[in-house]
């Protein structure tokens, strides 16, 4: 990748240039007052929903405003990117409306879901790499070769202007918070709001969230440090290096950043979509992780955080959502060793429904799981209303069958 290190800043006269600059193609997101989220977590919570954008993120708004500055010549000649994800399908939407010819590299693990995505926008993929670095490697390699334009997905200050609008929304709906937490990957969306709440709202204080694989700003005030990096649900903030152009903003324009785990940011995931009827990436989820994860932090004040981005695949989503509810003791998973014989299936069945559960799963094994050839092993899966019912409904079968559970 070409090298950013220069201390170009970004103001906030580029902000307000980016929004005007973008409003034909971006949507203006809402940022709502949550009560169900401020009931849980005893703060004011706001959010600001760039969920709700063209692509689920708002990756495109730094797209869109990096790609409207092009040259005439540049524009001839098409644009390269690298990305994961939500910035592969910015760039690839905004070639399409602009009618460029877009190349986007994506390391070789990404979820099919999101190439596919990506490919939908008619931009040509290019799987490479076995990580973001090495994938940089090749979408250089190509730029070179066929003389194409770099949209950086984070480390260019047209684009970290283009992230800032999201932060001018969200001041201009919520103009008192107390303070921000904005998700940290590359710092391009950090980076923004640093600009705006800096010169139009310096009392709000700003934390930065990073997952716990991916946290080289863990000791800030200090500089960054290496990380192990690995498998996270959390990917639009998996970046071991954040860019040469954000750090230079970010640095001791902090209040603090937040470190989370999977765990923490599933949870997160979980009650956004239960409670706030809101479907959150990982990424997007974990402002909200740190917020739950740091109670009396947050308690009593105004919180506003951006709901970055909701592109989960379904299928991780509805695993996510149980393993969270098992967690949670609201779904049990009970073993049953009974006599096998005709009629007990039933017998519990109307046991769990009269004490009120609801059966989601039922496997029956004879041959190989029961440790006898006369018992049989029943694993049933059961949905409680709560911790204490689901406790409840395990205490009463128990009082009529041998029963563990998992």
């Amino acid at each position: 990748m070409t090298d950013c290190a220069s201390d170009t800043r970004v103001t906030l006269d580029d902000v307000r240039a980016a929004q005007k600059r973008i409003a034909a193609t971006i949507a203006r997101t809402p940022t709502i007052r949550n009560v169900a989220l401020s009931r849980i977590t005893e703060a004011d919570i706001s959010i600001k929903l760039d969920n709700l954008q063209a692509i689920g993120s708002f990756k495109e708004r730094g797209a869109a405003n990096r790609m409207a500055l092009l040259t005439p010549e540049e524009r001839a000649h098409g644009v390269i990117t690298v990305s994961a994800g939500n910035h592969a399908q910015g760039v690839a939407r905004q070639a399409s409306l602009l009618d460029l010819d877009a190349t986007i590299v994506m390391p070789r693990f990404t979820p099919a879901t999101k190439v596919a995505a990506t490919k939908s926008w008619g931009a040509r993929v290019v799987l490479a790499g076995d990580n973001f670095d090495e994938a940089c490697a090749t979408a250089e390699e190509l730029r070179q070769k066929e003389n194409r334009t770099l949209i950086h997905p984070f480390d260019d200050p047209a684009v970290i202007a283009g992230q800032g609008t999201c932060a001018l929304e969200m001041l201009e709906d919520a103009p008192d918070l107390d303070l921000v937490v904005v998700p940290i990957g590359g710092g391009g969306l950090i980076s923004g709001f640093i600009t705006v709440l800096k010169a139009l709202s310096p009392q709000t204080k700003i934390y930065g969230v990073q997952v716990s694989a991916y946290s080289p700003l863990r000791h800030y005030p200090e500089g960054p440090v290496d990380v192990p990096g690995g498998s996270t649900l959390a990917e639009g903030i998996a970046v071991v290096h954040p860019g040469h152009h954000c750090l230079n903003i970010i640095d001791h324009q902090l209040d603090g950043v937040f470190v989370v785990d999977e765990l923490q940011v599933e949870s997160a995931i979980t009650t956004l979509a239960e409670k706030a009827r809101q479907v959150s990436e990982g990424a997007g989820a974990a402002p909200l992780a740190a917020i739950l994860a740091n109670h009396d932090f947050f308690k009593g004040k105004k919180v506003g955080f951006p709901i970055s981005g909701g592109n989960i695949n379904a299928r991780i989503l509805a695993h996510v959502i149980l393993r969270s509810l098992l967690r949670e003791g609201r779904i049990l998973r009970l073993v049953f060793q009974i006599p096998d014989r005709p009629g007990l299936l039933a017998d519990i069945s109307q046991k769990i429904g009269d004490f009120g559960g609801n059966i989601i799963e039922v496997s029956h094994h004879r041959l190989f799981a029961a440790p006898s050839v006369q018992t049989a092993e029943l694993v049933v899966m059961i949905e409680a209303r709560d911790t204490e019912h689901a406790q409840q409904i395990e205490s009463d079968l128990s009082q009529h069958y041998t029963v563990r559970r998992e």
